[in-house]
C-alpha cells in the first residue's frame, strides 16, 4: 500500500464518526482531500461544513457540500484534520500547510478532535518535523531572535501568506520533550499568532492508515 492509498484508508475510515444532520469540522491538507472526498458521498445526510482554510473550503463548495462560518456554530461534534507529526499522548505538530491557527480555532469548538494521519506520522519524540509558528509581519524578526533562544534555528518560510494575513516561521533542531509548556511558553511571545503545537488541545482519536489498512487508536 502506498503512502496515499493508507492516508486515503485513514480519511474514508473517518467517515464512521460523522453523525447525521450535524455540522463537521474540516481541516487541510493531503489526507483531509481524502476525508472531503468520503464526505461528498454522504452530503445530503449533513448540513454541512466548518472549514480551517481557504483550499478546504474551495474543495468542499465543489463536492456541494455547505460551509458555514465559525462565527454561525456554537460547537461542533467532530473536527477531522491530519498532523504532521504525533506522539502517543496525541500531543501534534501541525500548520506545515500554514492553516494552524484556524485549526487551533476549529479544534477548539469541537467535542471531538479525529486525527486521521498514515503511519509515517507518528513519532516517540516532537521536532524532527520544523515546528511552524505563525506571526504578525511586524515581528517575524523579533519572534525568531526569541526562537533562538529556546535553543530553535527558525527559518522564514520565504513567499507564504496565511489566509489570516500572517507568515510562517519554521523552527528547526527542537527537540520537544513537554510539548504543552513549550505551547504556552511560544505563544507568550509579542507577535505571535499561534504556534503549531497541538498538545493542549490534543486528538481524542487517532486513525491511522497502515498497510494492512485503517487503525484505530483510542
Amino acid at each position: 500500500m502506498t503512502q496515499d492509498e493508507m492516508k486515503k484508508a485513514a480519511g474514508w475510515a473517518a467517515l464512521e464518526f460523522v453523525q447525521d444532520n450535524s455540522i463537521v469540522g474540516v481541516g487541510t491538507g493531503s489526507t483531509v482531500n481524502h476525508f472531503i472526498d468520503a464526505l461528498g458521498t454522504m452530503k445530503d445526510r449533513i448540513e454541512g461544513a466548518v472549514s480551517s482554510s481557504e483550499a478546504s473550503t474551495e474543495r468542499l463548495k465543489a463536492m456541494g457540500i455547505p460551509v458555514f462560518d465559525c462565527n454561525q456554530v456554537d460547537k461542533l461534534d467532530i473536527y477531522v484534520d491530519g498532523a504532521d507529526e504525533i506522539t502517543a499522548h496525541k500531543a501534534m505538530i501541525k500548520g506545515g500547510g500554514a492553516a494552524l491557527t484556524r485549526e487551533k480555532i476549529v479544534a477548539a469548538i469541537a467535542d471531538t478532535f479525529v486525527c486521521i494521519i498514515d503511519d509515517t506520522k507518528q513519532v516517540e519524540l516532537l521536532g524532527k518535523f520544523p515546528l511552524p509558528v505563525e506571526v504578525i509581519p511586524m515581528a517575524r524578526s523579533y519572534v525568531a531572535r526569541e526562537l533562538a533562544k529556546l535553543g530553535g534555528r527558525p527559518v522564514y518560510r520565504q513567499g507564504v501568506i496565511t489566509d489570516n494575513g500572517g507568515q510562517i516561521l519554521d523552527v528547526h533542531d527542537l527537540q520537544i520533550t513537554d510539548p504543552q509548556a513549550l505551547e504556552t511558553k511560544i505563544n507568550g511571545i509579542a507577535g505571535v499568532i499561534t504556534v503549531g503545537l497541538f498538545a493542549h488541545r490534543g486528538a481524542d482519536v487517532v486513525i491511522m492508515g497502515t498497510p494492512e489498512g485503517a487503525k484505530r487508536i483510542d
